[in-house]
């Protein structure tokens, strides 16, 4: 028996990897339209994806005209708009794929929307969201 070319073994090892990895039922995974949004304030949703060390995953969505008062940050937040346009105070705007980093003890100025938005974040798990548990 001939052992397999260089090519040949890498093949075998790619769909031996694709097998093993797509049995593996270890990963999150939440679809788009799964329930679980609750309210956050007024017109604004949260939808919790991940919690870990007191950090959060999570989606915001905001509904025309609502908005985020100013808030400081214990931890790092990174945001990242998905869908519509977010304000965030009088000087940045932000539309789909825009990504935006409010640094630990950063004091966040207000997060607006005129038109509605649906936000990711990642950061410390917000006040409103711990009244929640």
């Amino acid at each position: 028996m001939e052992s397999p070319t260089p090519a040949q073994a890498r093949a075998i090892r790619r769909k031996l990897m694709e097998r093993v990895a797509d049995a593996d039922a270890s990963h999150l995974t939440i679809a788009a339209d799964a329930p679980g949004w609750q309210p956050f304030g007024e017109g604004v949703s949260i939808r919790p994806l991940r919690e870990q060390g007191g950090v959060l995953s999570y989606l915001l969505r905001l509904a025309p005209g609502a908005s985020l008062p100013p808030h400081r940050h214990p931890l790092d937040e990174e945001c990242l708009v998905l869908e519509g346009w977010l304000r965030v105070g009088t000087q940045i705007e932000l539309g789909p794929g825009g990504y935006h980093l409010a640094h630990q003890g950063a004091l966040h100025a207000t997060i607006s929307t005129v038109a509605g938005a649906t936000i990711f974040l990642r950061g410390a798990i917000p006040e409103a969201a711990q009244a929640l548990r």
